[in-house]
């Protein structure tokens, strides 16, 4: 058995090979850039307007009208002292104008343009390079590309990046007791429900499971079924089978299957029976069967070691301190994940602690770390995890 904080070292220490792939544009979100990007132009390309108004040549506030440049015109027009056009957001500014005024505050009867102020030079112009100058770093390699990265990225023109690409994961659930949602069910049997957390927990930090897979608790069945999942993914996540009963094959399973185990047990509350291992390349988590440890040893573990494989340099959930509600005593015997909701900037340790215990889990958004005999009082600080 092992500590959460070896645990955790013995995941970051994995030496991790990276892969590149050029991705379109609009796939590219959540990924890592697997370069560094420079511009290949400057941005703006052109001095531009920032916003609907007349383009002045000299400080005056009357002018003689001579014509527009609206976005996207690529007419050179000229101005002469005392001359102004008409101008649009992102239009190209004559070489000539000294400022830009919005027509809020301007009037214009016939050909003669009025301002209600003096304008100053330079004003609502855009320069050009004023954003990025052509061979400037962009972003670099390892970058996080969100929205605004990818409207930047787009505005250079470059629609596919190379990006690390992200693991292929594969699913099992394991239990004779196992029935799909839809499915009629025995009394004794229960609705599979790990394999729904695992993948939607996936998708919430950008990931997708590659296969799904259920099967039976029977060793030949377990080594087949983990035989199969390892021939095409990275990260194999299995979900049950992992305890020391009668019925639990998957650690047997994984090492009939050449997989070598890294740590196996983790002295913390939930998710005591935590197995992590490596074949070559791939990587296999087998989490608790109970739902709230299977999750929880999700956010804890599994998210790091995929957000490396992904090309992350910061992995896992941060860590927070929030004063607590409520005073609270760890009497668990184990440093412990509790199920809590973040409210108004203070944490409440919520009812319903149990591993098999959901509701509470979903009712709450964060994991708040009590080490073991851990005594806090009411506005003592509290390490949480926020998981939504």
């Amino acid at each position: 058995m092992v500590s959460i904080e070896e645990a955790l070292r013995i995941i970051e220490d994995q030496k991790i090979d990276l892969e590149s792939e050029l991705k379109p544009l609009e796939e590219a979100l959540g990924y890592a850039l697997a370069t560094n990007t420079a511009a290949p132009f400057d941005v703006p390309e052109f001095d531009n307007s920032a916003m609907d108004g007349y383009a002045l040549c000299g400080l005056y506030q009357e002018y003689q009208l001579v014509g527009e440049v609206a976005a996207g015109d690529s007419n050179d027009i000229s101005l002469k002292d005392g001359e102004a056009v008409r101008i649009f957001t992102g239009a190209r500014v004559p070489k000539e104008a000294t400022a830009v005024m919005m027509q809020e505050k301007t009037s214009v009867k016939e050909n003669t343009l009025f301002l209600d102020e003096m304008p100053k030079a330079g004003q609502n112009i855009r320069k050009k390079g004023g954003q990025l100058i052509q061979g400037r770093e962009v972003f670099e390699q390892g970058h996080i590309l969100n929205p605004p990265s990818l409207a930047l990225m787009g505005s250079l023109g470059m629609e596919k990046l190379e990006v690390v690409s992200k693991p292929t994961i594969n699913i099992i659930s394991t239990g004779n007791e196992l029935v799909k949602p839809g499915q009629p069910k025995t009394e004794g049997q229960i609705y599979e429900s790990n394999s729904y957390a695992i993948s939607g927990a996936l998708q919430q930090f950008g990931f997708q499971h590659h296969k799904k897979t259920q099967i039976k608790d029977d060793f030949e069945a377990t080594k087949a079924g983990i035989k199969t999942a390892l021939d095409s993914c990275d990260v194999l996540i299995i979900s049950g089978g992992i305890s020391v009963g009668d019925y639990d094959f998957v650690k047997q399973s994984l090492e009939e299957n050449g997989v070598n185990e890294l740590f196996y047990k983790v002295f913390q509350k939930p998710g005591k029976p935590l197995y992590f291992g490596r074949k070559e390349n791939q990587f296999v988590f087998a989490l608790p069967g109970n739902p709230a440890s299977s999750l929880t040893c999700f956010y804890v573990y599994v998210l790091q070691l995929l957000q490396r494989l992904s090309g992350y340099e910061n992995v896992g959930l941060t860590t927070y301190q929030f004063p607590i509600k409520h005073a609270y005593k760890n009497t668990f015997g184990r440093p412990s994940f509790l199920k809590a909701a973040v409210i108004d900037g203070q944490v409440e340790v919520l009812d319903g602690q149990g591993s098999s215990m959901i509701q509470s889990m979903a009712k709450g958004n964060a994991l708040a770390f009590v080490d073991d005999g851990e005594a806090l009082n009411e506005g003592d600080l509290v390490r949480c995890k926020l998981i939504s």
